[in-house]
């Protein structure tokens, strides 16, 4: 009798543990939901207002132009989304060499037949659309980078077993990337590689080794070249140069320092009438700055912290190391990006000329971004708070 007792509250234990888990995954999923619906939302207002100059200035002599096409791009990107979360996620790694060698062939295709941006070889031109394959390179990678190491498991113990797939995949994307001068896009590679390094079996001194050979690397690319030389310089002394290299900057510190607290109006910004280059793409966190003040951009930072901190805890509760690694890997993806494209427009970090996650025009970026965010909430709908290897 006392066995039976013992055995049925074990299964009732076990039961309301289900239920805790199954409502903690939800409330994640939720809270994902509505963080990146709010920044998409703040994306369309900060776009209607940052892209009306450009837009009349464009052949479409249209104000709305950039508007019209980032509702396209919206409204695409929530079909992806929704189509991710639904997806299951271990999909993606029996599908990891093809998703990989897809990627590979986009980067390759652009150093063929891309087009040139802003200083970048990074897009292909389809007529109506061009596409950026570096933004969905970054998924392909730390798909396949996951897969492998998965595989290997405590294999990676083992230097030449840990070298090996990270030279395969994170070194061959950044080397097509870098060939197309997009060092910007490289960082955020790699950025996302160390994330799914530490969520690894690997140990952590193989981490350290690899993230500090590549910090050395990127900042021999980044002294390499001239203007990336004057983006440091600038970065360093934001006015040394105020009406050559260092103009954007000036211009988007100037912005900023107009907002003051709470903004000088929604539609009010004096930045986006063609004194702040990229205003609608690179430099839009400038423009809710000036036109929020500082309460605006603080609550930006705030949903960006928000999302990553529940990245962390969906790598965390992950059911398997897979899903662990792929979702460390977009969340570092996504904070990276946050990061580094927030540190340029504010004079804490050089300009690198990446757009904001959810937020700035370009379709390739949100596409993804929001693809990706949609693979973070399958992962987080079969977390179980306990993985395994």
């Amino acid at each position: 009798m006392s066995a039976r007792v013992t055995s049925i509250t074990s299964i009732r234990t076990a039961a309301r543990r289900r239920e805790s888990a199954r409502s903690t995954n939800s409330r994640l999923v939720s809270l994902m939901l509505v963080i990146v619906g709010i920044l998409a939302v703040i994306g369309l207002g900060a776009t209607l207002s940052a892209s009306s100059v450009p837009g009349l200035l464009s052949e479409a002599n249209d104000n709305l132009v950039f508007f019209k096409r980032q509702i396209m791009w919206v409204v695409l990107g929530a079909i992806t989304m929704f189509v991710a979360s639904r997806v299951p996620y271990d999909w993606y790694r029996r599908l990891a060499l093809p998703i990989f060698t897809v990627s590979v062939a986009g980067l390759i295709a652009v150093l063929l037949f891309g087009i040139e941006q802003g200083g970048a070889t990074s897009w292909i031109d389809l007529g109506p659309v061009a596409l950026q394959p570096s933004e969905f390179a970054k998924f392909g990678t730390i798909v396949f980078l996951a897969t492998v190491f998965t595989r290997k498991g405590l294999l990676l113990s083992d230097f030449n077993h840990f070298l090996v797939p990270v030279a395969a995949t994170a070194g061959l994307t950044g080397l097509l990337v870098i060939l197309e001068k997009d060092l910007g896009t490289t960082i955020i590679v790699g950025a996302a590689v160390i994330t799914v390094l530490i969520s690894s079996e690997a140990p952590l001194l193989f981490t350290f080794t690899t993230g500090l050979v590549g910090s050395l690397v990127a900042a021999a690319l980044t002294l390499g070249e001239r203007y990336r030389r004057e983006r440091i310089l600038c970065f360093l002394d934001p006015f040394s140069d105020p009406l050559g290299d260092c103009y954007q900057l000036g211009q988007s510190l100037l912005a900023l320092g107009s907002g003051q607290m709470f903004g000088v109006g929604l539609g009010a910004s004096r930045a986006r009438w063609s004194y702040l280059p990229n205003a609608h793409t690179d430099f839009i966190f400038a423009i809710m700055g000036e036109e929020t003040g500082f309460a605006g951009a603080l609550m930006i930072l705030l949903l960006f912290c928000a999302l990553t901190v529940i990245g962390i805890v969906v790598s965390h509760r992950a059911p398997d190391s897979f899903g662990r690694m792929l979702a460390a890997g977009i969340t570092g993806w996504l904070a990276a990006q946050a990061i580094v494209n927030i540190g340029g427009v504010v004079g804490i970090m050089p300009i690198t000329g990446l757009p904001l996650p959810f937020v700035s025009v370009g379709g390739s970026a949100l596409l993804t971004a929001m693809g990706a965010a949609g693979v973070l909430m399958n992962i987080a709908h079969s977390g179980k708070g306990k993985v395994t290897r």
